[in-house]
């Protein structure tokens, strides 16, 4: 921040470097920048990426696009300074966002969304898969008055998420009461400043939520606990990524873990293929989640 601030351009390899390394950029796309922010999840993709491109003999550039603030800079690096290939992180994208990129003339992958029409080899989570364990977990301590704490923000992931929650849901025939759905903005700070003005108009409130990640269970959790509401005496809370704080609050959370490590290691892997000819066929890489079980969940009497 204070390089740019400063007048530097930190986004791009000078001509000099850019000729005489291997490199790779990895473009981290703020759309609206509630979900991807500085957390362990996005650190570990980072430093998957950057150890993979190393081991293979790359250079790494990592390059911060916001979507309001640097359509120019969009433009200039797809004219003129794409390097040897691209991974771009796709987490806030939709499918019209990646049109600008179409017209870059080296390989790309696509990060941790995943667009069906779209021509890239794309690596990224099975999220329905992940929030059907975590439902289902719910479920079978007891559960059948299971809410949602929903992220007030779009992005696929969440809807995928959405989805294995209510399949889960359906396949243990527990009806889906929509009063239990709450929309909370996936900030620390927005989730906690939103469940305390829901729980001041005083909700019907279910005995347990799954939620779209730990970020929001977090502020949900505090916003709960300044209210008298035990976790998980009263209300149990599940989250989705398995952030490193997640083993550390109280209680320490039950959530869905993604191999983010694994998921930058995948994508680079898969980039260089693509630059020394050696993939023939688009791919795409699902990698599974897992369930960790902690103590935010409590078992209630069916």
């Amino acid at each position: 921040k204070v390089t740019e601030e400063m007048g530097y351009n930190v986004n791009v390899l000078s001509k000099t470097s850019s000729r005489n390394q291997k490199s790779i950029r990895f473009v981290i796309y703020k759309k609206h920048g509630y979900v991807v922010s500085d957390t362990p999840f996005f650190s570990a993709l980072i430093e998957g990426i950057d150890q993979e491109a190393r081991d293979n003999g790359y250079n790494l550039v990592i390059t911060y696009l916001k979507e309001k603030e640097n359509k120019m800079e969009i433009k200039k690096l797809v004219k003129e300074d794409p390097l040897g290939g691209v991974i771009i992180l796709a987490t806030e994208m939709n499918i019209q966002d990646l049109k600008i990129f179409d017209k870059l003339t080296v390989p790309v992958v696509i990060l941790d969304s995943f667009f069906g029409d779209a021509k890239y080899d794309t690596v990224v989570i099975n999220n329905v898969q992940g929030s059907y364990q975590g439902t289902k977990y719910l479920v079978d301590r007891g559960h059948t008055e299971i809410g949602y704490l929903c992220s007030s923000v779009f992005i696929n992931n969440f809807k995928e998420r959405k989805d294995g929650f209510l399949k889960a849901l359906e396949d243990n025939k527990i009806d889906w009461n929509q009063e239990f759905v709450f929309h909370l903005e996936p900030t620390l700070d927005g989730a906690y400043r939103d469940m305390i003005h829901i729980l001041e108009s005083n909700p019907t409130l279910p005995t347990a939520f799954f939620s779209d990640n730990d970020i929001i269970a977090f502020g949900a959790i505090k916003a709960l606990k300044e209210k008298g509401i035990k976790i998980p005496e009263d209300i149990s809370v599940a989250g989705f990524d398995d952030i490193q704080l997640a083993g550390y609050v109280e209680p320490k959370l039950t959530t869905v873990a993604q191999p983010c490590y694994e998921m930058g290691e995948l994508s680079t892997r898969m980039l260089i293929k693509l630059i020394e000819g050696l993939a023939l066929e688009k791919q795409e890489i699902i990698l599974k989640p897992e369930l960790i079980i902690r103590n935010s969940v409590k078992r209630v009497a069916k």
